[in-house]
């Protein structure tokens, strides 16, 4: 989630735009907080929702009172993120995969919402899958088994003791790093 998870949405924003901008190959994911922004303006419901969840301190962040203030290339960089990324060795989504389903990048909601579901070394055909949204402890983060990896050490989350942190996992030595939440 680049929005609704500190006071800086807008800022969060702009700094990718602007590493883009500066040369480096950015990949976004949309999380489910990205998509109750894109949601947003369908119906009074899916907005009260989104600003229910993160959505006021959002517009705060950009200084606005209407979401319709919203600049076009905010909207344009949320509809442009993806709903999974993958490569030879790895497949990345905000939640998690239907595996249930044949086509693993068919249900859309699950790459958003899903939490708590089974691996399927099969299903992935021995890709690696790393996601988050669902908030894991440090320990459990880092005594993960298997072919799905939860990188999620619930950053928003700065005043619980066994959370609050961003995690980044270094493919190449399959490695994680931890950075306090500095908010």
């Amino acid at each position: 989630d680049y929005i609704d998870r500190g006071n800086d949405s807008k800022g969060v924003i702009d700094f990718i735009m602007e590493l883009r901008s500066s040369g480096y190959h950015i990949h976004t994911l949309r999380g489910n907080h990205e998509q109750m922004m894109l949601d947003a303006p369908v119906n009074k419901i899916k907005l009260q929702h989104w600003l229910k969840n993160g959505g006021t301190e959002t517009m705060q962040s950009f200084g606005i009172k209407s979401f319709n203030e919203i600049e076009e290339k905010y909207i344009t960089f949320l509809k442009r993120t993806k709903f999974y990324i993958k490569n030879k060795d790895y497949i990345f989504v905000h939640a998690g995969l239907n595996f249930g389903k044949d086509n693993l990048f068919e249900d859309k909601d699950a790459m958003l919402w899903l939490r708590d579901f089974p691996s399927n070394q099969a299903a992935l055909k021995n890709k690696i899958l790393i996601h988050g949204h669902t908030p894991k402890t440090l320990d459990s983060i880092v005594n993960q088994n298997g072919n799905c990896i939860n990188i999620d050490a619930g950053c928003v989350f700065k005043q619980h003791s066994h959370l609050g942190k961003l995690v980044a996992l270094n493919l190449t030595e399959r490695k994680f790093i931890f950075i306090n939440n500095c908010d």
